[in-house]
């Protein structure tokens, strides 16, 4: 299960994220979990698929391991082995139990918008930062309101709800930034009460610009964690796009985490949002993880906002980007059957050649749609009108482009 910023509560944490059935404001998980999902599993067992799974199948069209795929693994079904495996799920009886009395094992918990940073591609409802800035600037009327996450009832029956559920697996957090949310550490605190740390895996992202001791403190106590490092590239175009970061304090803190993580045995991938601005730059980051032997995380291809995609990059340009992809492929590529369980740190080298593997095949397929690039650059224009920077200063092999597009 996932539950948003706002409260709304959806069936998977890769589904489409204006698909939202009920908010927690509105409905306790326990019954939206076993009532209200009763629909979407029933669907699913006649052959239907739910609505807000394009994101996934877009991902497999290119290779890169889908949501999908991860969740079917945890509950032991392949897709290349659907009937067969399905049938020797340990959870095929409760699949077709109409009387659910199950409570997630999974949940992706997205805390609130509150957030150091402001990071172009992002938006109001997941960057405080940033949606004062939208405001400032005439983007928005008003902020988005509160999280469900400053409500101290609204914590506190969701985290009675975890208590109910026994054997929980994992729970992951994001933000905003996580480590800056209250909520985060009061929630943290309960689960170590619970006992809830013995036997579950925390994750969280960070945006590798906060560090508190008391939180890390709090993790170590955990069962598992998976840490999270948001970066988009081992460039100063990085300080653009995730401003007002910079490459220095990033540095810094990334090593602080690195260091933490192989003390505790946790499990560490960079976390990237390719844009338009940052494909060409990409293969820093394929590169610097594969050095350290950790896993690269792009989640999925970006959705919103369609200027900021990819393929706003013009066919010519992505020319040579995909010939030294390629190269890099050709170099470090290992033999071997496809990742499916991106959780396995054995095989975080053979995962970031996947990854990337996945990137050529995007950049090689999708459609040209640098017709958006004016639209590109009217959004940056105004916000570097308030940052006073320039996108040409970060990326002047670009200049020609966005001046043909009204720079």
């Amino acid at each position: 299960m996932r539950i948003a910023n706002d409260g709304g509560m959806s069936y998977c944490r890769w589904a489409d994220k204006n698909i939202t059935q009920a908010s927690i404001r509105d409905v306790g998980p326990t019954v939206f979990f076993q009532q209200h999902m009763s629909e979407v599993r029933s669907n699913m067992l006649i052959g239907t698929a739910p609505a807000g799974c394009a994101h996934c199948h877009q991902m497999e069209s290119h290779n890169k391991i889908s949501g999908r795929q991860k969740q079917l693994l945890k509950v032991g079904v392949r897709v290349e082995h659907f009937e067969k495996s399905l049938a020797s799920s340990p959870w095929v009886a409760e699949f077709s139990n109409p009387d659910c009395k199950q409570l997630p094992q999974d949940w992706q918990i997205d805390l609130g918008n509150y957030c150091n940073s402001a990071c172009v591609f992002c938006d109001p409802g997941s960057s405080s930062k940033l949606a004062t800035e939208w405001k400032k600037l005439g983007f928005i009327d008003k902020l988005p309101p509160p999280s469900w996450s400053a409500d101290d009832v609204l914590v506190a029956e969701f985290v009675d709800t975890l208590a109910q559920s026994k054997h929980i697996q994992y729970l992951h957090f994001i933000g905003g930034e996580t480590l800056l949310t209250p909520a985060f550490k009061r929630i943290l605190k309960v689960l170590i009460q619970y006992g809830i740390n013995r036997t579950a895996t925390i994750g969280f992202t960070t945006n590798l610009m906060s560090w508190d001791d008391e939180v890390v403190e709090l993790l170590t106590q955990f069962n598992g964690v998976n840490l999270g490092m948001s970066i988009e590239a081992f460039d100063i175009v990085n300080d653009y796009v995730r401003w007002p970061a910079t490459m220095p304090l990033v540095h810094k803190t990334l090593d602080q985490w690195l260091q933490l993580a192989k003390q505790h045995n946790w499990l560490m991938q960079l976390r990237t949002t390719p844009t338009v601005l940052t494909v060409g730059k990409l293969l820093s980051v394929y590169e610097y993880a594969w050095h350290n032997n950790i896993a690269v995380e792009s989640c999925n291809f970006l959705v919103d906002p369609k200027f900021m995609q990819p393929s706003v990059l013009p066919v010519a340009y992505r020319e040579n980007i995909i010939v030294e992809m390629d190269q890099w492929i050709a170099k470090h590529a290992t033999n071997g059957e496809t990742i499916v369980n991106t959780r396995d740190p054995n095989s975080a080298q053979q995962q970031t050649v996947q990854d990337l593997q996945s990137y050529v095949n995007y950049l090689k397929n999708e459609p040209d749609n640098s017709n958006r690039l004016p639209e590109l650059v009217s959004f940056l224009k105004k916000l570097e009108s308030g940052r006073g920077n320039s996108i040409i200063s970060y990326l002047p092999e670009y200049e020609e482009l966005f001046r043909t597009a009204g720079y």
